[in-house]
């Protein structure tokens, strides 16, 4: 994600590197980079330009102070004027409706069912809602079966009518359905095209009209660039929506959309989609976003991710376990479970100051823990629950097992014992107040 434009501001600062203040010859020289790289991620010149004159009116007479240099308080002014240009803070979805209807609008594949139903399932799992989602795109073949697949897997009722064409009437239909059902909330999966054109802007305008939505979401493909803000203005010209979902911004994305849509439209990004899974969804926080693109990380959001994994009872017995020594590895394989649970490793790893640009040209792949699983559930019960036991006829036949050789399984199980020997060590020193950091930071989060 920004990967291209991360690399290309960080050369862009480099301009101000041993210099011993800002001036307007070595400003201008590094806004003329900043611009190019802007350029280079498909944000439109007109944009590009003010954000640079901007940033070059703030950093123009500041004083450096001595505790840091001309290149970091440049990359500070930038980083704010990030922020500001995609939104500031972040928007919350307005649900207060009974039920609240939501209004999914775009063009044809830009991940308008799938989002939905990833927010169907953030709405249930996060929010503790009741959700039915409402299948109204009538014309792709396939869009309701669709829409009832990604449904089972989420849990979530699917309500649609295969002999209706009529999407207003089918959504007006399923409003009145979660009325005498006790759904909260309605989420309106619309039709799309494959470019804007008059029928559908109509058709979705009487469907908005029909409804009277809490909230209309207007879904783009990020990958789309500089095409996607000029659709979203079109969209909100008929619909004025409440808000952008960009999609598709872990693929090969310049980031133009994400950085200018919102000096176009007027509108928040509310959600990012990062990935096929169900749960691959994100809060947009613009200056998180700022942190990531400039290659700082997003530490919040990682603790985040590995909080919604967090729990308090489990991690006291995998406490006490790891003081007696009997940390085995069904815990093992628990931990890596979890791990994955949080999302796409690569991504993970780049919320960590400084790893996105170490990560950059290393591709680390979501099955790194395939040969591991498949290592530990080729061992019997009482294997895992007592590694002592593992001679080398029985690590032989977990090689096997496997599909792994000999030299591997050793690797794991010296890697399993070193972890071990570590993981009581933290217990009985530093290591104790993490467990307390992690059930303070849990219960601020809810505060």
């Amino acid at each position: 994600m920004f990967e291209g434009l991360s690399e290309k501001l960080d050369r862009a600062f480099k301009v101000l590197k041993g210099q011993g203040h800002i001036s307007e010859i070595n400003v201008a020289e590094t806004m003329k980079e900043v611009r190019k790289a802007l350029l280079d991620a498909d944000v439109s010149f007109k944009i590009a330009k003010q954000f640079t004159d901007d940033v070059k009116q703030k950093a123009l007479g500041q004083n450096v102070l001595t505790a840091i240099s001309p290149s970091q308080l440049m990359v500070k002014i930038v980083h704010d004027e990030l922020a500001n240009l995609m939104g500031g803070d972040k928007t919350d979805l307005n649900i207060k409706g009974s039920p609240a209807v939501i209004l999914m609008a775009g063009l044809q594949g830009s991940g308008k069912t799938t989002f939905s139903a990833k927010l169907a399932s953030y709405l249930k799992s996060k929010k503790g809602r009741q959700v039915l989602l409402t299948a109204c795109d009538v014309y792709r073949p396939a869009a309701i079966d669709q829409l009832k697949v990604l449904g089972t897997q989420i849990d979530t009722e699917v309500y649609s009518e295969e002999d209706n064409k009529n999407p207003v009437g089918i959504a007006k239909n399923a409003i009145k359905y979660a009325k005498e059902h006790g759904f909260n909330i309605v989420i309106i999966d619309t039709a799309g095209r494959l470019a804007v054109d008059e029928e559908m802007m109509n058709e979705i305008g009487r469907i908005r009209e029909a409804v009277n939505p809490d909230e209309i979401l207007f879904v783009v493909d990020s990958m789309t660039g500089q095409d996607a803000v000029n659709t979203a203005k079109a969209f909100n010209d008929k619909l004025d929506f409440d808000g952008v979902v960009l999609t598709k911004l872990d693929g090969d994305t310049r980031g133009g959309a994400a950085l200018t849509i919102r000096a176009v439209v007027n509108k928040p990004i509310k959600f990012v989609g990062l990935g096929e899974k169900m749960d691959a969804l994100d809060i947009f926080y613009p200056s998180r976003m700022a942190d990531r693109i400039l290659g700082m990380g997003d530490i919040v959001t990682l603790v985040e991710k590995a909080q919604e994994q967090y729990n308090e009872e489990e991690a006291r017995k995998l406490q006490q376990k790891i003081a007696k020594d009997q940390f085995n590895f069904d815990d093992f394989l628990g931990q890596i479970r979890q791990i994955k649970k949080m999302g796409n490793v690569k991504d993970l790893v780049s919320m960590i100051p400084g790893m996105g640009k170490a990560l950059k040209d290393i591709d680390v792949d979501d099955n790194a823990f395939k040969n591991i699983e498949a290592i530990i559930q080729s061992m019997t019960p009482q294997e895992r629950q007592n590694p002592i036991l593992l001679n080398g006829s029985r690590r032989k036949r977990i090689a096997n097992g496997s599909g792994t050789d000999i030299q591997e399984v050793n690797r794991l199980i010296k890697q399993f014992d070193e972890t071990r020997k570590m993981m009581k060590m933290m217990t009985t020193g530093g290591g104790k107040n993490m467990m307390k950091m992690m059930k303070n930071a849990k219960n601020a989060r809810r505060r």
